[in-house]
């Protein structure tokens, strides 16, 4: 796994496009291009790398930085984890989140959170596997502002 640079911005709209071509979606590229070239150029909004088997891109990963009161610190939200399917099931997912741990860790980002489909049970798998849990006390809800880079 290796961290995206600006000059991976075309890769990360072709690994985007299929990642949300899976769920029904279609990609608006121009605007997940500018929200890559804003992430790729500040590191205080988060960090995005390029998973890599047998020197081919065959996935990406992206984490979004916010303080929270409740850590006392700043929090990574993994945004997006994406591994091709013909990639998948080979543990590279859990690989890329090993490594996305250790790397919060080291930068003293004080929690990870991730937000995954109900059904989404192989993605859950993956996450619990490295320590993710369910809070029960808790319910994630969201009020948009702009409409999202894709469409259905």
């Amino acid at each position: 796994m290796r961290r995206a640079t600006p000059g991976d911005i075309p890769l990360l709209l072709e690994l985007m496009t299929e990642f949300y071509a899976e769920g029904g979606f279609r990609l608006d590229a121009e605007r997940a291009g500018r929200a890559f070239t804003e992430l790729l150029a500040d590191e205080r909004l988060g960090y995005v790398w390029i998973i890599e088997a047998e020197q081919q891109a065959v996935g990406h990963v992206v984490i979004t930085l916010r303080y929270a009161m409740e850590y006392a610190g700043t929090i990574a939200c993994l945004d997006d984890l994406f591994v091709r399917p013909a990639w998948r099931n080979r543990g590279l997912s859990q690989q890329a989140l090993l490594q996305i741990r250790s790397f919060c860790e080291a930068a003293g980002i004080r929690a990870m959170t991730v937000e995954v489909g109900i059904g989404n049970w192989p993605a859950q798998k993956v996450y619990r596997r490295i320590g993710f849990a369910e809070e029960a006390d808790r319910q994630l809800l969201a009020l948009g502002l702009a409409p999202p880079a894709h469409v259905l």
